[in-house]
């Protein structure tokens, strides 16, 4: 009860800095002149968000700031009136930006929610049954979830290929016999979240009974962490997200969960419950798109804006088209 009263609190500053210094009530209208494609919702020809007026919103890290625009842009081909005010720093701000209403959507992930907002220690293992107890309790929240994707973007600690093959590295266990046995190896990048989430770094170390020194934990910048990582130095490991681009263009390693530490992070769209009340059509409208998520295509995605440096808003667009679910004239 404590936790969960914290985070009310903190998601109370959150939305507050939100409104009142990080343009969350200015937003972006999208001007994108798309209609619905031939796999979306009732075809082409259906527009059944027409007249709605919709506020789409996101994380500030790639993937997120990517579904955000896929969501925006299938609302758009759907008939709405769309702000875009993805990119909230914090998972928090966010969050509590859906359940305020102060906008109205987002992908979130199913453990992210069950951890972090709702306050539970223990992930539920079964995917389905994680979803279920997610939305479950969220609408005690004024959230409504609609069916998740097969997206997991959950955390793993990675090693580049000659640490991997130096230590004989698989598995989380290795990581920590490793770190018992030579605990000068047991280097770690990280973002300043993980180190500080209940189902990032603490609980992982404890679960794994790793030995990590204060001098040998390094925070910094998420691409940082990948850079780093892949150099092998001033980290072994680095905390990585399974969905991410970077980790197959840097060939890094990522190390088997064998104990199931990490929650399931499916994505799924959040909405604010009022608005699906308002506008049921959504679930159909986001239904397709939601489908065609995956890790492998989120991969893809996500490696277009932070290996090649492309922008996110075009590679959400043009992947919509490509698949079929938006036109763009």
């Amino acid at each position: 009860m404590r936790k969960h009263t914290s985070v009310r609190a903190l998601a109370a500053g959150a939305l507050a800095l939100v409104l009142g210094g990080c343009g969350l009530v200015s937003g972006s209208p999208m001007t994108d002149e798309v209609r619905p494609g031939s796999a979306a919702a009732g075809g082409a020809a259906n527009r059944p968000l027409e007249g709605a007026q919709l506020t789409v919103t996101s994380k500030e890290f790639t993937e997120q700031i990517i579904l955000g625009q896929i969501m925006g842009l299938v609302f758009r081909a759907a008939g709405a009136e769309v702000v875009d005010r993805t990119s909230i720093q914090g998972s928090i701000g966010a969050r509590e930006a859906v359940r305020s209403g102060a906008a109205d959507a987002m992908y979130e992930y199913t453990g992210t929610s069950w951890i972090t907002y709702l306050g539970h220690a223990k992930p539920v293992t079964d995917r389905r049954e994680q979803f279920e107890a997610v939305r479950a309790e969220d609408r005690k929240e004024g959230i409504s979830w609609l069916e998740p994707s097969t997206l997991n973007n959950t955390y793993a600690l990675a090693v580049n290929q000659k640490a991997r093959k130096k230590y004989g590295l698989e598995t989380l266990s290795d990581v920590a016999a490793l770190s018992r046995k030579k605990p000068e190896a047991m280097t770690v990048c990280v973002e300043n979240e993980f180190a500080s989430r209940d189902d990032g770094l603490n609980g992982m170390v404890k679960r794994y009974g790793m030995k990590l020194r204060p001098a040998n934990l390094h925070r910094m910048s998420g691409g940082l962490v990948y850079t780093q990582t892949a150099k092998g130095s001033p980290c072994t490991f680095g905390e990585v997200f399974t969905t991410d681009g970077r980790i197959k263009a840097m060939n890094l390693h990522v190390l088997e969960d064998d104990r199931h530490f990490f929650p399931n992070y499916d994505a799924a769209p959040e909405i604010h419950a009022a608005t699906l009340r308002k506008h049921p059509e959504i679930a159909e409208v986001l239904a397709p798109v939601t489908r065609a998520l995956n890790n492998e295509e989120a991969q893809k995605l996500n490696a277009r804006v932070d290996v090649d440096g492309e922008d996110p808003h075009t590679v959400a667009e043009e992947w919509l088209v490509d698949k079929g679910l938006i036109r763009a004239d």
